[in-house]
């Protein structure tokens, strides 16, 4: 069965209603903990290796891989499943799941999955992006049995997935970037930084403040105080830093270019 087998093919919003109840009772349970791809968005490993108390580096050592997106030559980090027939989470027993408080976004969501479509906007000034929803429905999945109704939207706030969402809002803008026809991919070094500022903050943390990063970018002291002790925004900080570095977007000044605008304004 591949994965498009188990998605409705009905684009859902935040008011579609749907029955659902998972709990340690049923049937299935932990059934869609097993033989399953786990995304890893870089809250999800805040709060992981927060959990844990791990530094990023012990965490990606122990807990993740890292694959290549093909259309767009991005770095991501799929979570490891224990080496078994059934591909078991880690973090999954018989009694349930050992993080639950702190499990991905993509658990979370489950059994919805979300979208992201990019469109020209109607009167052609730019380009907008709209998230959609649909249903994720897995033959050995009972919970759509259950008798607890639900909308789309009261999903998530159950399941907390606009704190994930707003966390990782412009980084998981930056996945929609695809190569362009022609254009070069990422190259190995930018794949490097493009890892570090998504994952590994520890790292990612040392190269701002123990390189010549403060030096050559100009950063207002209370992003400064912000990013060296808060992981939340550091993981904005490094969506920042990304879309820099791919020159996607003038996120960030250095700061000769940004002395001369000041010259330019006085």
């Amino acid at each position: 069965m591949s994965k498009l087998d188990v998605v409705e093919p009905v684009k859902l919003t935040l008011s579609s209603k749907f029955r659902f109840r998972c709990h340690k009772g049923i049937k299935c349970f932990t059934k869609c903990c097993s033989n399953i791809d786990i995304l890893l968005t870089p809250y999800d490993v805040v709060r992981l290796k927060e959990r844990l108390g791990m530094s990023s580096e012990e965490f990606i050592e122990n807990y993740i891989n890292m694959k290549v997106d093909e259309k767009s030559s991005h770095p991501y980090a799929m979570l490891k499943m224990n080496e078994d027939k059934e591909r078991n989470c880690p973090f999954v027993t018989a009694e349930g799941c050992t993080v639950y408080t702190d499990r991905p976004a993509n658990c979370r969501y489950y059994p919805i999955g979300q979208g992201t479509l990019r469109k020209k906007k109607k009167d052609d000034s730019g380009i907008e992006e709209e998230e959609f929803y649909f249903f994720i429905r897995e033959p050995h999945c009972y919970g759509y049995h259950e008798k607890k109704q639900w909308t789309i939207a009261s999903w998530r706030k159950d399941q907390e997935v606009d704190l994930y969402d707003g966390v990782n809002r412009e980084w998981k803008t930056v996945q929609l970037r695809k190569n362009l026809p022609g254009h070069p991919e990422l190259s190995e070094n930018k794949q490097i930084q493009f890892f570090m500022a998504s994952y590994d903050l520890d790292r990612f943390r040392r190269f701002i403040f123990e390189s010549r990063f403060l030096e050559v970018f100009d950063l207002d002291e209370q992003t400064v105080e912000k990013i060296r002790t808060d992981d939340i925004e550091l993981v904005k900080f490094g969506a920042r830093y990304i879309k820099y570095i791919m020159m996607l977007e003038e996120s960030l000044k250095v700061k000769d270019e940004a002395l001369k605008e000041k010259e330019k304004k006085n």
